[in-house]
C-alpha cells in the first residue's frame, strides 16, 4: 500500500555524518528500492512498472543517459532510477485542493523534496496578477494566457524557451520549431550547464560532439579511464559494464578528488556472487585536486611523445593534423608544476602512464568533474589528444565516452534545441516547413538569466526540467525571474521552480514515461537518445495520472496554434495526432525509422579538412583528427531512418570515411559564460515573412 507524502520537511541542516562505504549496491540497494517503490506505488503498481523499465518494449528509464545493451535483464534498472520511476509513477496527487491549501508564499518556504514527495499535479494551474495561490485553469485558458503575452512582446526575442533533458525527441523537435517560427533561436536548455565543452572540444577535435563508442566497446577495451566522474552516484548501470569490462581483463584507473565506493567495489545485485562478494574495479585510483586534470593529461601526453614507439605514426600521419604544435606545447609541461597542480605524486602518473601504454584499447569516459570548469574545453582538448596519439579513435574498444546525465539531454540537442544553430539546419527547416527562421544567435541560460535580470527577457517557458534549481546565483536566478511578466512550466510534479515566477504564472500538468500516451491515431510513443547516440523508443504502460493531462507534443502543438493562429502553415493539428508526422509533416516517417539500429563501421581513410581556429587559451597546437572511424552506431544529428530534410542537412551524405571536420568550437570561457561577459544580443526583429494574426 503507497503512503501518504510528508506533511513536515526532513531537517536540512543536521546532516548525519557516517564512516565512507567501501562498496556500493548489493542487497542494500535492492532492499532501499524496493522501499521507496512501495512507499510510492504500492506492491502490485511497483512489479508493474519496474519490470518495464529500459525494456524493448517499455519506456525509457528517466534517471539517465547511460545505455542498455541488446540483451535486457529483468530487472535493467538501478536504485536512482527505480527512485525516479517511483516519484513518475507514484499514486500521491497534486489537486486544485492542494493549492488552495497551500499558498504561494507556503510553497517557497519548502524544501525541493518536500515539493517533489507531493505528487503528480493532476490540472493546469495559474497565478493571477497579484494573486497569492495557483487557481484551477482549462487548457484552453492557458493557452490563451500564452498567446496574450506572446503576442504582445515587443520582439520575439523577448520569449526564452527552456528545455530539460528529460523532453523527447518528439517534444524538442516540435518545440524549437515552435520557437523559430515564432521568431527567435532563444532556446536554452540543461545541456549549456553540463556537457557544453565536451561538444564544443569535440567538435574541434573529432568533428562530431558526440562520444565515439558503443556499450560493445567499453566491454572490449583494455583500460578504461573514468575522470571526474561518480559512477555508482550518477549512472549506477555503468558499474555493471566496468565489471564486464574487468572481467574480460580491462585495467580502470580513477581519476578523481574523492574515492567512490563504486569504483571500490561493485556488489552487482543481479548475481548471487556478486552481491556476496562483489567486484573491485579500480586498479589505480588517482585522488587529483579539483581542477587539476588538464596539467595531468598534458604531462601524459608529453611522456607518450618522448617514450620511443608509443606513438601511432601511422594513424597520426593519416588521420591528424597539428602534431607538430601539440609536441611542441606538450614538451613545455613540466613535472614539478604538474605535481603541484594535481596533488598526485610522480610514481602514481608513471604507473598511468605504464598503464597506457600497455594498452592496445583505450576509452576516457569523464562527466561533469571536467565539464564545470573554465578551462574545461580545453582539458577535454587534451584528453582527445592523449588517445589520438595513441590511435586509439576509430577503432574497436577504444575512443572517447562523455556520460551524459539526463535521459534525453543528448538528443534534445540532435533535434536542434541549441541557441546557436548551424545555417544549414536552419535552411533545410524553413525549406520544409515553409518558415523564415531568424539567423541571429539566442541566448544559452547564463545568458537568459541576464535578459530576463536586465529586463530584456519578459516570458520564460520551461519544457520541463527545474530552472531554478539547475541554474547558476540562485539569489540572480530567482531576482531576474521574478521580473518577467509570465512564467509557465511544463511539469509532472511539484519543484522550487513553481515557487518563484513572474507576475503571472502557469503550470501545465504532462504525461510522463511511464503513461500511456493515446491521441486520435492512436496509442503513441516517444524516442530517446542515450549517452552512446542510440535512439530508443519508449511507451508507458500505466493508465495518466489524470484525464486532464496532456503529453509534451500535444502541449506544444496546441500552443503553436494558439499563438501562431492562421498566419502558420505548419500542420500542428497533424503533429499531435501522430507523432510520426513531426519530422516531415507526412506518414512517410514510419514508426519503425524512429530507432536507430547498429550500423557497419566505416574504414579508417584520409581526408583534407578545412582548418580551424586555435584557442588561445589552450596549447597552441593539438592533434586532430581529419576523418575518425564513423561510431559502429547511427549516431550524430541525424535520426536513423529519418529522411527528413532537416536531419539530412545535419548529417553530410559523404561517407565518414572522407567528410571533413570543419566546425570551430567556442573558447573555454565563452562556454562557461561568466556573468561579467556581456551578452550578444540575438536578432531583434521579427522575421519580415511573418506577420502576427493573432
Amino acid at each position: 500500500m503507497a503512503t501518504k507524502p510528508p506533511t513536515g520537511d526532513p531537517v536540512q541542516d543536521a546532516p548525519q555524518v557516517t564512516p565512507p562505504k567501501h562498496a556500493a549496491a548489493g542487497l542494500p540497494a535492492i532492499g532501499h528500492t524496493l522501499r521507496i517503490a512501495q512507499e510510492q506505488m504500492g506492491l502490485a503498481r511497483t512489479a508493474r512498472t519496474l519490470l518495464k523499465v529500459n525494456q524493448k518494449d517499455g519506456f525509457d528509464c528517466p534517471g539517465c543517459a547511460w545505455p542498455e545493451g541488446d540483451k535486457r535483464h529483468t530487472a535493467e534498472f538501478c536504485e536512482n532510477g527505480a527512485k525516479a520511476v517511483a516519484e513518475e509513477a507514484t499514486l500521491r496527487r497534486v489537486t486544485p485542493e492542494f493549492f488552495a491549501a497551500h499558498p504561494l508564499a507556503d510553497l517557497a518556504t519548502r524544501s525541493g523534496y518536500w515539493l517533489g514527495q507531493q505528487g503528480r499535479i493532476t490540472q493546469p494551474m495559474y497565478l493571477p496578477e497579484g494573486g497569492d495561490r495557483y487557481e484551477a485553469i482549462s487548457w484552453e485558458g492557458a493557452f490563451s494566457v500564452i498567446a496574450e503575452e506572446l503576442t504582445a512582446l515587443g520582439s520575439p526575442d523577448e520569449a526564452l524557451f527552456y528545455t530539460s533533458g528529460r523532453t523527447s525527441n518528439e517534444a524538442a523537435f516540435l518545440f524549437q520549431l515552435f520557437a523559430r517560427e515564432f521568431g527567435t533561436n532563444n532556446l536554452p536548455d540543461c545541456s549549456n550547464m553540463c556537457h557544453e565543452s565536451s561538444g564544443s572540444a569535440l567538435t574541434e577535435t573529432i568533428g562530431i560532439g558526440k562520444g565515439s563508442v558503443s556499450l560493445e566497446d567499453l566491454h572490449q577495451a583494455e583500460l578504461i579511464i573514468v575522470a571526474g566522474q561518480n559512477p555508482g552516484t550518477n549512472h549506477p548501470r555503468m558499474l555493471s559494464a566496468l565489471e564486464k569490462a574487468k572481467t574480460a581483463g580491462a585495467k580502470i584507473i580513477s581519476v578523481n578528488p574523492l574515492p567512490e565506493a563504486g569504483m571500490e567495489r561493485f556488489k552487482n545485485p543481479q548475481t548471487p556472487l556478486g552481491m556476496l562478494r562483489g567486484t573491485a574495479l579500480n586498479d589505480l585510483f588517482l585522488q587529483i585536486r579539483i581542477g587539476g586534470d588538464q596539467a595531468l593529461f598534458r604531462l601524459l601526453n608529453k611522456l607518450v611523445i618522448e617514450t620511443e614507439g608509443a606513438t601511432d605514426e601511422d594513424f597520426i600521419r593519416e588521420h591528424t593534423h597539428g602534431y607538430e604544435e601539440l609536441a611542441a606545447a606538450a614538451k613545455e609541461a613540466d613535472w614539478d608544476e604538474t605535481l603541484t597542480a594535481t596533488g598526485l605524486t610522480r610514481p602514481e602518473i608513471e604507473r598511468a602512464l605504464a598503464m597506457i601504454l600497455a594498452s592496445k584499447r583505450t576509452i576516457v569516459c569523464w562527466a561533469m568533474g571536467l565539464t564545470q570548469h573554465k578551462h574545461a574545453v580545453a582539458t577535454i582538448r587534451e584528453v582527445v589528444n592523449l588517445l589520438l596519439l595513441r590511435g586509439d579513435i576509430g577503432r574497436p574498444g577504444a575512443g572517447v565516452c562523455p556520460v551524459r546525465g539526463h535521459s534525453n539531454v543528448q538528443g534534445d540537442r540532435t533535434m536542434g534545441i541549441f541557441e546557436r544553430p548551424a545555417p544549414a539546419f536552419l535552411d533545410a527547416l524553413d525549406k520544409e516547413f515553409g518558415i523564415t527562421s531568424p539567423r541571429g544567435h539566442g541566448y544559452d541560460v547564463v545568458r537568459s538569466i541576464q535578459a530576463m535580470r536586465d529586463g530584456r527577457a519578459k516570458v520564460l517557458f520551461a519544457m520541463g526540467g527545474n530552472f531554478v534549481g539547475a541554474t547558476p546565483d540562485t539569489e540572480v536566478t530567482e531576482a531576474a525571474i521574478r521580473r518577467t511578466a509570465l512564467t509557465v512550466h511544463v511539469s509532472t510534479k511539484l519543484n522550487r521552480s513553481h515557487a518563484v515566477t513572474g507576475r503571472r504564472a502557469l503550470i501545465l500538468p504532462t504525461l510522463g514515461r511511464t503513461d500511456k500516451d493515446v491521441q486520435a491515431s492512436g496509442r503513441q510513443f516517444v524516442t530517446v537518445e542515450d549517452s552512446m547516440g542510440m535512439v530508443h523508443a519508449s511507451r508507458g504502460n500505466l493508465a495518466p495520472a489524470s484525464p486532464h493531462l496532456l503529453s509534451e507534443p500535444a502541449i506544444v502543438a496546441r500552443m503553436a496554434r494558439a499563438v501562431l493562429g492562421t498566419a502558420s502553415a505548419t500542420p500542428w493539428e497533424q503533429f499531435e495526432r501522430d507523432y510520426a508526422t513531426s519530422a516531415t509533416g507526412s506518414p512517410a516517417w514510419s514508426p519503425a525509422s524512429r530507432t536507430s539500429t547498429p550500423a557497419p563501421p566505416a574504414p579508417r581513410a584520409s581526408a583534407s579538412p578545412t582548418p580551424r581556429a586555435t584557442n588561445a587559451a589552450s596549447p597552441p597546437g593539438r592533434a586532430r583528427p581529419t576523418s575518425p572511424r564513423r561510431p559502429s552506431n547511427t549516431r550524430g544529428s541525424r535520426r536513423a531512418g529519418c529522411s527528413c530534410r532537416p536531419c539530412a542537412a545535419t548529417t553530410s551524405t559523404t561517407p565518414p570515411s572522407t567528410a571533413s571536420t570543419t566546425a570551430t568550437a567556442a573558447s573555454p570561457e565563452a562556454a562557461a559564460s561568466s556573468w561579467s561577459t556581456p551578452p550578444t544580443p540575438p536578432s531583434s526583429a521579427w522575421p519580415t515573412a511573418r506577420t502576427p494574426t493573432w
